[in-house]
C-alpha cells in the first residue's frame, strides 16, 4: 500500500510507470492512492490531442499537461483521490478480468461511504475513438457511475506481463475545466458524478484513500511500500521521457 503526497503530473504518471515496471520484475503488486500539485489535464496514450488541445490553450487556463502511459481520452485532475494499481498479470489471463476486478474492489470501498454507485453495463455501450470525447463524457462498459453520470473514469496498460490500471474518483467536479484548455470549443457535456453530489457530507481524500486500502486489506495480506534501492532513479527515468514535447504533442 501506499499513499503518495501531492505532485506534479510527471512524477505522478513517472511512479505509476516505474511500478508497472516493478510488477514485471519483482512480482509484487502495490495499490497506490495520491494527488496533484496543480490542477493537470492528462490524454491517454493513444489520444489526438491534435486540433483539440495545444501547449499555448492549456496554459493559458493555467493549468499543466501530461501524457498517461495509459489508454483513455482527456480528464481534468484538481479536486479527486486518484488511484492506481499495478501487478503482475499472466498472459493467459484476459486484461478485462483484472479490470473488473480493481473495479469490484472500488466499488466496495465507495459503497462503504455510502456511494450508491453501480457499473456501467457493456449493452450498448459506444465505441470510443482516440479523437473521441473526453473521459467523463460517456462512462465505458465497467466503470463506475451514480445515475448515467461517471463518477469514477479508468485507464489501463498491460505490459509484458504486468498490468497497471489507475483513474479518478471526483470529489468535485472540476471537468469543465476542460473547455478553456482547449484550443477549439468542445461539445457541451452532461456533469459527472462527485461524491460532492452523492454523499451528504463530501468525503475528504484521507477517507477515499483509507476506504479503499480498508477493502484491499480485507482481500490481500498487505504491507506497506518499502521503496527498493533504485526506484527513485528508475521513477526519474520515466519522469524525463514522460516530460517531453514529442511525448506529450505526438498525436
Amino acid at each position: 500500500m501506499l499513499q503518495s503526497a501531492p505532485a506534479s503530473g510527471t512524477r505522478n504518471m513517472a511512479v505509476d510507470a516505474a511500478l508497472l515496471e516493478r510488477a514485471r520484475t519483482s512480482g509484487d503488486g502495490v495499490w497506490r492512492c495520491y494527488a496533484w500539485h496543480r490542477p493537470t489535464v492528462s490524454f491517454g496514450r493513444h489520444e489526438v490531442t491534435r486540433g483539440r488541445f495545444d501547449a499555448r490553450s492549456v496554459a493559458r487556463a493555467g493549468l499543466d499537461a501530461v501524457r498517461r502511459p495509459t489508454g483513455g481520452r482527456a480528464l481534468l485532475h484538481a479536486r479527486e483521490v486518484t488511484y492506481s494499481v499495478t501487478f503482475p498479470l499472466a498472459a493467459s489471463i484476459a486484461w478485462k478480468v483484472a479490470y473488473g476486478a480493481v473495479n469490484a474492489m472500488l466499488l466496495e470501498g465507495l459503497r462503504t461511504l455510502g456511494v450508491n454507485a453501480m457499473s456501467a453495463p457493456a449493452e450498448n455501450a459506444p465505441s470510443i475513438r482516440p479523437d473521441g470525447p473526453v473521459c467523463f463524457d460517456a462512462p465505458a462498459p465497467g466503470e463506475l457511475v451514480v445515475g448515467h453520470a461517471k463518477l469514477v473514469g479508468s485507464a489501463v496498460w498491460r505490459d509484458r506481463g504486468a498490468y497497471l490500471q489507475h483513474g479518478s474518483i471526483l470529489l468535485h467536479d472540476d471537468q469543465s475545466m476542460l473547455a478553456d484548455a482547449s484550443c477549439t470549443t468542445l461539445p457541451i457535456t452532461p456533469a459527472a458524478a462527485s461524491l460532492a453530489t452523492c454523499c451528504a457530507e463530501v468525503p475528504s481524500w484521507s477517507d477515499v484513500a483509507n476506504a479503499l486500502e480498508s477493502v484491499v486489506r480485507r482481500r490481500f495480506v498487505v504491507q506497506p511500500f518499502a521503496e527498493p534501492t533504485g526506484f527513485s532513479a528508475l521513477v526519474d527515468t520515466h519522469e524525463e521521457s514522460l516530460a517531453r514535447a514529442d511525448w506529450l504533442w505526438r498525436r
